[in-house]
Order: structure tokens, then sequence, then C-alpha cells
């Protein structure tokens, strides 16, 4: 009898080993069927030349030579994307901070206006926005209207002037600063008020609490919304394409990276060197976070 208690210990455990690659057996599914199986294939079909309709043919590294030396309009979209990135990223982080900043001076109907706040991030990135955006900024759109009616000024079309369309799509990004401004209003009501009233009695002044005291402590909540803003930023998708209707214009003006990476593959039917694409943008992604993270150590302060 005493030779069989170890095999019934192995047994239970195995039952619960089993139990729990069941329970993770959703993700596992999900990660290797809908991540890594197509992540392996894009990177496959990056060396190939494959139009969609017949089978990939083998080119080697000839799509990242071709990005690299011979495409104008890759230049051109990396150069629209870093304007965007450059412009909308530290806007929208300001602008998230702002309002965070004033929410947690103790406002009645916080919670109505947290929500409302927070109700660009869910509906902003959708088609109906970026067709209402659209609207506002046409020539005849409710901008100009108001703007006539008010100061007697005829405004341009803001979407289809090439001077002024990105700026348009960078106020739409700054928008949909919902998400950033609750983590931004968690992060601020972590930090003790009793730091607050010691500084307070020492005779400072706000901005030098706020300055000395609040951005200090609220650098962890800083870096961490400044890099998931810039992975979106680099992923922004919709609003271009919506608003160019698919093209990127006027005259590339609003070719962002993603939309001429769509262009290559569903347009022009270059799924191979669209795929070298999006292994370039990987790579730009993954520098720039990295960048952050070895620039962390120098301005971002935890506890300890």
């Amino acid at each position: 009898m005493g030779d069989t208690s170890p095999d019934v210990g192995r047994f239970a455990r195995l039952q619960d080993q089993l139990a729990g690659y069941g329970f993770l057996a959703p993700w596992l599914i999900g990660f290797f069927v809908l991540t890594l199986g197509p992540a392996v294939a894009s990177f496959y079909l990056s060396l190939t030349d494959y139009s969609g309709l017949n089978a990939p043919h083998w080119v080697g590294a000839e799509n990242y030579l071709r990005i690299a030396t011979d495409d104008d309009r890759f230049w051109t979209a990396m150069n629209v994307t870093f304007t965007f990135v450059l412009l909308s990223v530290p806007l929208k982080l300001l602008f998230a901070l702002g309002v965070a900043v004033a929410l947690n001076k103790g406002l009645k109907g916080l919670s109505l206006f947290r929500a409302i706040f927070y109700l660009p991030s869910l509906v902003g990135g959708s088609v109906a926005i970026a067709v209402l955006w659209r609207q506002v900024f046409s020539g005849d759109g409710l901008l100009n209207q108001a703007l006539n009616m008010l100061f007697g000024y005829e405004g341009p079309s803001w979407i289809s002037n090439p001077s002024t369309s990105i700026y348009t799509l960078v106020l739409l990004a700054v928008w949909q600063f919902g998400s950033s401004m609750i983590i931004f209003l968690a992060g601020l009501r972590q930090i003790p008020k009793d730091m607050y009233e010691a500084a307070s009695l020492d005779g400072a002044s706000p901005a030098r609490q706020f300055f000395k005291i609040t951005l200090p402590l609220l650098t962890p909540v800083i870096f961490f919304n400044a890099v998931i803003i810039t992975i979106d930023a680099f992923k922004a998708f919709t609003s271009a394409f919506i608003i160019s209707d698919g093209t990127g214009g006027p005259i590339d003006s609003t070719l962002f990276y993603t939309l001429y990476l769509y262009q290559e593959a569903f347009t022009n039917f270059r799924f191979g060197y669209a795929s070298a694409l999006a292994w370039v943008l990987v790579v730009i992604i993954a520098f720039f976070t990295a960048m952050s993270f070895l620039s962390a150590r120098y301005w971002v302060h935890y506890d300890d």
C-alpha cells in the first residue's frame, strides 16, 4: 500500500497541471495561431515576391534593399509619420496631464467629468468619428462656418490643404486623451497629501510644488503613458485612411506609414513588399521603445 502513495501524488500533480494548461489553452491557441504564426508567415513573405494570387517567389533581401534605396514614397510616409508622432505625442501627454491635474483638485461631479473626458478615447478611433472630423474641417465644414460667423473669416478646406491636413489628424489624436488622463489621475491620487502640506508650510508656491513634488513622483506614469502613446501614434491608420479616402492625399500629406503599407498590400497586391514594410515598422517601434527604457534610468524616479 505504501508503494502507491507516490503514484497518487504524481497523478494529483498531473491533474493540477492539466487543469492549468486547460485554462491557458485559449490564450496559447490565440498566441500561436493568431500572433506568432502570422508573424512568422509575414517574415517569410517579406523575403519573397508575392502578389496573393501566385505562389511566393523567393527574392531574399531584395524588398528591404528596395525600401532603403529605391522607394521615394517610403521616405514620404516616414516623414509624415514622424511629423505626426513628434507633434501628437507631447501634445497629448501635456493635455492629458493638464486635465488630470485640474480634475484632481476635488471638483464636484468628478465622475461625470471623468466619463465625459474619457469618452473620446472610446469612440475617437472609429470610422464614424473620422467621417465627422472630415466634415468639421472641410471647406464648408463646421469650423469654417464658426469662423465666418464669429470673425468673418473665410477659412480654407483644412483637410484638402497639404499644408494643414496633417495638423487636423494631430488634433484628432490629441482629442483622444481620455485613457492617458485616467492613468495620470490615478497616479496623482497616489501622491501623499502630507507632502504638499509640508511644502505649503515651507512657503512653496503651487507652481513650485508641481515641479518639485508632482512631476518627479509622477515620472513612472509619464513614462508609461509616453511609451503607449508613441506606439499607438506609429500605428495610426483609421483617421488617415477615412479622411484621405485611402489615398494619403492631398499629395501624400497624410500618407501615414501604415496607410502606405495598406496600399502596397491591398491596392497594389505586393504582399511580400508590404510584409517587409511591416517588419521595418516593427524594428522602428522596437528601437524607440528600447531607447525610452534606456533613457528612463536618468529621469524616471521610483520609490527606491
